[in-house]
């Protein structure tokens, strides 16, 4: 079955304008006093990422009622957006001009913004195909340490200090400074899209996988579930359909890359699987991790999750042998679970402080919501 433009949902008959509230001084005003008393200051969009993350101990400093589209050009592919815009507005108003975010960002709750989107760093399934979050950010403002309105990047000013701040910001989740506004590129919608379930075993799905990624295939999107492999494609009209009669399969449900994207598939449910959750980013050919539980395949290969008893150590020390990383995540937890991320080495260590250091010296900016002591 073959689509158009059905990756983003169309717009509401009567949808209203994003609301413009630009709140920044008052925001100014809150990071100045919090420097002066010495108060930590745990920053928050729309909580829906709250999970993603350590706990946090300070006063909440909300940036939701801080929105609007601050300027949108659709020829140019550009928009600036302030950090409390809601994801969900922000996404209709470029699908109105058949327009996306091509890094396919997940919500996890219609409250989700932009600037929580960009702070966390998630991209969804066409990640390897259409590139991460990091990728689309041209530029940001920036409300610093000393309270000051700074921009990077993008159209504006240079980075200073060898560091690409507006990329920076890209999951540091608010430990570095409280993003003011952010620019994007965009990309077109795609004219036609299907989605296919193919039949087969996981490493017959790797394998096909790995001989289609030396072709130009239209191909978006790749995940298996224990069962099948499903295929994204997304492209040109002609493309689309040459390359579904090729691969072949059956016709799959369009929402399952929406159910896959926010974590909403039964395999993510605690009420059907209520062992620990564990995301490993991988290299998209890295052999199969040998852990006793579940396993469904994202990213054709370089996104694992895993349902599984087995020790945190022993997760962590799997994906390090095959060039990758473990984070254990609690869907159920609003405020983050103690060690979500691999520990950092010493060496790694040193320069998170530094920077850390460099960037937010009094300490005030969602302190130890990565790792302890940062």
């Amino acid at each position: 079955m073959t689509h158009l433009h059905n990756q983003q949902p169309a717009p509401a008959p009567g949808s209203q304008p994003v609301a413009d509230h630009d709140l920044s001084d008052a925001l100014l005003e809150r990071v100045r006093q919090a420097v002066q008393d010495n108060t930590p200051l745990r920053l928050v969009g729309g909580g829906s990422k709250g999970f993603y993350g350590r706990p946090v101990v300070g006063e909440t400093f909300s940036l939701a009622a801080h929105t609007g589209i601050v300027h949108y050009d659709p020829v140019e592919l550009v928009v600036t957006v302030r950090a409390g815009t809601r994801l969900a507005d922000l996404q209709q108003t470029l699908a109105e001009a058949g327009q996306q975010l091509a890094f396919e960002p997940p919500h996890f709750a219609d409250t989700s913004t932009v600037g929580g989107m960009v702070a966390c760093g998630i991209s969804g399934p066409r990640r390897p195909w259409g590139g991460s979050v990091r990728d689309f950010v041209l530029g940001t403002r920036l409300i610093t340490h000393d309270g000051k309105r700074l921009h990077f990047g993008g159209e504006v000013m240079k980075n200073v200090a060898g560091y690409d701040l507006s990329r920076l910001m890209v999951g540091a989740q608010g430990t570095l400074g409280v993003i003011d506004e952010v620019s994007f590129k965009v990309l077109p919608l795609p004219a036609a899209s299907a989605t296919l379930r193919l039949e087969m075993s996981r490493d017959t799905a790797m394998a096909r996988l790995a001989e289609w990624g030396r072709e130009p295939l239209p191909i978006t999107g790749a995940a298996h579930d224990g069962e099948a492999l499903h295929i994204r494609l997304e492209g040109g009209p002609g493309s689309v359909a040459d390359t579904q009669a090729r691969l072949g399969g059956e016709p799959d449900d369009v929402d399952f890359w929406q159910r896959l994207r926010e974590l909403d598939l039964a395999f993510f449910s605690r009420r059907h699987d209520s062992r620990p959750l564990w995301r490993l980013s991988l290299p998209h050919r890295a052999p199969a991790v040998p852990l006793d539980g579940d396993e469904l395949v994202d990213w054709a290969g370089a996104q694992r999750w895993w349902r599984s008893d087995t020790p945190a150590e022993t997760v962590r020390r799997h994906a390090a042998r095959v060039g990758g990383h473990a984070t254990r995540i609690d869907l159920d937890q609003s405020h983050g679970i103690e060690t979500p991320f691999t520990p950092l080495s010493p060496v790694l260590a040193k320069y998170h402080h530094r920077l850390k250091a460099e960037l937010d010296p009094h300490g005030i900016f969602n302190p130890g919501r990565l790792y302890e002591g940062l």
